[in-house]
């Protein structure tokens, strides 16, 4: 496994424990629904968005299945920086915050508007934004306990 990945980093990390563990939380955040898109029979785009699947079935359930992996994909490497390289957890969190950002940008003002509808993905976006600024901003700053090694 060392051949695959670099020995952990948590003890250079000198961020909020929590801020490590809403990461990881993230991570998990990000894996389900990927599931959801990529196992599910309609990819949850009828069952769980509520989006008219009797026009262009195929595309629809194709672009939910891509999201998916690439959901898949992101949740696992975020979960691994959360657990085992946590110097890393800063970056990830404002990677995270950037695209929430541009996700709520998109599905409240930008071309997402124009269409109306909003999956329950749009909401959460929407509350995750101010919630891993909150976090980001505990892991950018040093840990209370940090002087007594409890970290």
């Amino acid at each position: 496994m060392t051949a695959l990945l670099p020995p952990g980093t948590n003890r250079q990390y000198h961020g909020s424990r929590y801020a490590a563990w809403f990461l990881a939380l993230y991570g998990i955040g990000w894996t389900v629904p990927g599931m959801i898109h990529s196992f599910l029979p309609d990819g949850g785009a009828g069952t769980i968005a509520g989006l008219d699947l009797s026009h262009n079935r195929g595309l629809i359930l194709g672009l939910f299945a891509w999201a998916g992996a690439t959901q898949i994909a992101h949740g696992i490497v975020t979960l691994i920086v959360a657990l085992f390289y946590r110097s890393l957890v800063p970056l990830f969190l404002l990677v995270s915050l950037l695209e929430r950002s541009l996700l709520s940008w998109s599905a409240w003002i930008g071309a997402g508007k124009a269409g109306g509808h909003h999956p329950p993905e749009h909401y959460a976006s929407l509350v995750l934004v101010p919630v891993i600024l909150l976090f980001l901003a505990l892991a950018l700053r040093p840990a209370a306990n940090q002087s007594r090694g409890l970290q």
